[in-house]
């Protein structure tokens, strides 16, 4: 497409309602042509017109399974990478907002990654016993990287089996870049905690001697998701104190202690299936991000379930959110118009090593 695009400055000060119409309209002329993919993360005025929604893994996959000829990515550039990687050659991945984008991911870079692996050497040999792990939430380099040194990619839906599958061919797992998910999955498989040691990327050697190296099952990259970080201890004593038979459900990026003092445990698909599962009139205590929350407690409220947000201060995914009606419109706008803009292209190179990672973890959570 050779045509100029249409500059989003005749977007940006749209209102909401002009916005909402027009996307309905430019879906329609675009017909099958394109196809809008939302996280369960994403603002209500953008998940509304997705065609396909869902958490990382079921993205993941209805990403390579649309025949579409646009993707149209409502979600943050790691999951648009994916989309690119997962997807035909001929099929085209947007991000209608480029500065949407994740804080954990930008917490390991592949220079990091890398400099940490040749420490490891300097103690083991990495390729002989660690095997590399990152967390869907990363960038196309580091899936690459996992993807070249026998590693794989997991979600939260499927950390426990990765690790399982990891600990079948090597002894260790080097986890990135969020160190509470890697911390809750290898403790559900019966890992001590002290095997379980902390990856400082800031430090030589992580921080740690040659000894705590050898002794660790996991090394922990110190990562955290900004919105689960602000989920703690006391918020659960304070519910259950109020609502003694109520429940507590929460994603496994919160922190240890959370995740320990919760009910339930698991991914943003498994904490949606569980309320919908639960009997009629029971009360949640939800920890995880507040669009998906609030969206939960509309959706069964008719049944007399009430869900509750677990922190007292708002806590959304800030990034996520800039990819608001306005971009949206403006991106279907502009494929009506015959012109693609903020089209995701993950490098050849890292996109065959990436795929390599991610077809792992695909066929291991069959």
């Amino acid at each position: 497409m050779q045509a100029e695009a249409i500059a989003f400055e005749r977007f940006d000060n749209l209102n909401d309602d002009d916005c909402e119409q027009r996307i309905v309209q430019a879906k329609a002329a675009l017909g099958k042509r394109a196809v809008i993919l939302a996280h369960h993360y994403q603002r209500p005025d953008v998940y509304k017109h997705a065609d396909l929604t869902g958490d990382s893994l079921q993205l993941s996959r209805l990403a390579s399974g649309t025949d579409a000829d646009y993707l149209v990515f409502c979600g943050v550039h790691f999951m648009a990478e994916v989309a690119d990687i997962l997807s035909k050659p001929e099929q085209v991945t947007i991000l209608p907002d480029l500065s949407a984008g994740c804080s954990m991911a930008d917490m390991a870079s592949l220079l990091k990654v890398q400099r940490a692996w040749h420490e490891l050497s300097e103690v083991l040999d990495p390729d002989e016993v660690v095997t590399p792990v990152t967390y869907i939430n990363s960038a196309a380099d580091l899936k690459a990287f996992c993807g070249e040194h026998g590693g794989i990619v997991c979600t939260s839906s499927n950390a426990m089996k990765i690790l399982q599958w990891s600990f079948s061919r090597r002894e260790k797992v080097l986890f990135f870049p969020d160190q509470h998910l890697g911390r809750w999955s290898g403790h559900k498989l019966g890992i001590p905690l002290e095997q379980m040691a902390v990856w400082d990327f800031d430090e030589p050697m992580g921080g740690l001697s040659p000894e705590q190296i050898r002794n660790a099952k996991i090394l922990l990259w110190k990562g955290h998701c900004s919105v689960h970080q602000m989920f703690q201890p006391q918020h659960i004593l304070r519910f259950r104190n109020q609502h003694p038979e109520g429940k507590v459900i929460s994603h496994p990026e919160c922190s240890f202690e959370v995740c320990k003092n919760s009910d339930y445990v698991g991914s943003t698909d498994y904490i949606i299936r569980t309320i919908r599962e639960a009997e009629p009139g029971t009360r949640w205590l939800v920890g995880t991000e507040l669009n998906l929350v609030n969206r939960i407690a509309e959706e069964f409220k008719a049944q007399g379930k009430i869900v509750q947000f677990m922190a007292s201060t708002i806590c959304m995914c800030s990034t996520m959110a800039r990819i608001d009606p306005q971009h949206l419109a403006w991106a279907l706008e502009n494929l009506v118009a015959g012109k693609v803009v903020n089209q995701i292209k993950v490098p050849a190179a890292d996109a065959v090593l990436a795929k390599r990672a991610l077809e792992r973890m695909l066929e291991v959570s069959r």
